[in-house]
């Protein structure tokens, strides 16, 4: 195998996860792979990178090319290289993201190699991967969000995990009065500001009113929504949030909580992996579920799934549903997503999940307390073109909520010519 990863993954090879060399004859695959990723940052990058060293290692005969991209610059490449010279696989994200894509017959129909097993192994994420029937990716992570906050502080005030809208607040005034922040937020590239809205809007309106909203059937200038931005305003009005926070990407956003300036980040799970780099240990990390705002509605959660594609314009489409089917493997499910990597949930139900305290508590959330409904996150449940208007209007809400009613008529407007689409 020839490829541009130089790196040694010695460690991950040693886990046992390589083919058999009788697997690997049975199965071998020559001639090209090129891989587009935007697993840019350090710990999916590793991941990337180790699957397709051990992937190359079942096919030693197979040419595989991985190019990583920045994953915002990759947000807006991906028409570009999927329309112009096409790799072979490609990265992106499952239901109304992938949506423009295989519409405009980017993405290739892959529901051949669903068939069987795999449609059972991964029947909890095979409907976000699914459009008219057909399948067009495989998944290969996904997530919980919620609160992650300072176990160490809360104790240290003599606070409890809230489980209501009030006991969020207090708890909140009284990290304020501390001089702490409750949340650290980066809004600079503004998706960090549709998870807040993500969850306000399921805790205050439920599941189905959100699902409407983002999938056009729904008012923004509504009594509903109103009432989320008036329960977000709350927090505002309060000075919750870190100062400045439309400077900062949500990495940078971090060390507010690191270093205690900060009590807790609304975030997905993605990112316990940075902040025990950044010297949190389960002494001082905890995470809890967001709490109930409008009492009787059911919990919805975000857990978003990442995906693999084939381009239509692929050249190696076989050597490429190969590398899928590897990517979704029970093995491979169980090792990329431990809490030594990626940190987040298998897909595939034969996977164990990693003995890891934050991929438990996920895994039980998602199991058992998300009765109302499982979202992917604003910016995949809405259209492309309406996530990108109505998250630019949320991060100017956080910074000016007076102009809200502005905010409003700009998303019916926009929601108007979108979904007339």
């Amino acid at each position: 195998m020839h490829s541009i990863i130089k790196t040694s993954f010695a460690a991950i090879v040693a886990a046992g996860i390589t083919a058999t060399a009788a697997h690997a004859d049975a199965h071998a695959l020559s001639g090209d792979l090129v891989i587009f990723s935007d697993m840019s940052n350090p710990a999916p990058r590793a991941v990337m990178e180790g699957m397709v060293e051990r992937f190359g290692k079942m096919h030693p005969d197979l040419n595989i090319e991985l190019t990583v991209i920045d994953r915002e610059a990759y947000k807006t490449q991906i028409r570009n290289f999927l329309t112009a010279d096409a790799p072979d696989v490609a990265n992106w994200y499952a239901a109304n993201r992938m949506l423009p894509y295989v519409n405009a017959g980017l993405f290739e129909d892959v529901s051949d190699i669903w068939e069987g097993e795999m449609s059972t192994e991964l029947a909890s994420t095979k409907g976000a991967m699914t459009i008219d029937g057909k399948q067009y990716g495989v998944p290969y992570t996904y997530y919980q969000w919620g609160v992650y906050y300072r176990k160490d502080l809360m104790e240290q005030y003599g606070l409890s995990e809230p489980t209501t809208w009030a006991e969020e607040k207090a708890n909140c005034q009284t990290y304020l009065d501390n001089g702490i922040k409750c949340y650290t937020i980066g809004t600079k590239f503004l998706w960090t500001a549709g998870g807040w809205f993500d969850y306000l809007n399921m805790r205050t309106n439920g599941y189905d009113y959100h699902a409407a909203l983002t999938n056009g059937e729904a008012a923004w200038d509504s009594a509903e929504t109103r009432a989320t931005f008036a329960n977000w305003r709350e927090l505002i009005d309060m000075g919750a949030f870190i100062d400045n926070h439309q400077t900062y990407s949500w990495q940078e956003a971090m060390p507010f909580m690191v270093n205690g300036e900060a009590a807790s980040y609304l975030m997905g799970n993605f990112a316990v992996a940075a902040f025990r780099e950044g010297g949190l240990d389960d002494s001082k990390l905890d995470f809890y579920q967001f709490p109930e705002i409008t009492a009787g509605i059911a919990k919805g959660e975000d857990a978003p799934t990442d995906t693999f594609h084939i381009p239509s314009g692929a050249t190696n489409k076989a050597n490429a549903k190969a590398f899928l089917e590897f990517v979704v493997s029970a093995d491979n499910q169980t090792l990329i997503n431990n809490g030594e990597n990626l940190g987040q949930l298998p897909v595939n139900a034969l996977s164990a999940v990693d003995d890891d305290k934050f991929l438990n508590e996920g895994f039980d959330m998602l199991s058992n307390k998300a009765p109302g409904g499982i979202a992917q996150f604003f910016d995949r449940d809405a259209p492309a073109e309406m996530a990108a208007v109505a998250m630019e209007g949320f991060q100017e809400f956080m910074l000016f909520p007076d102009n809200l009613d502005d905010i409003l008529a700009r998303l019916d407007a926009a929601a108007v010519d979108i979904y007339a689409e």
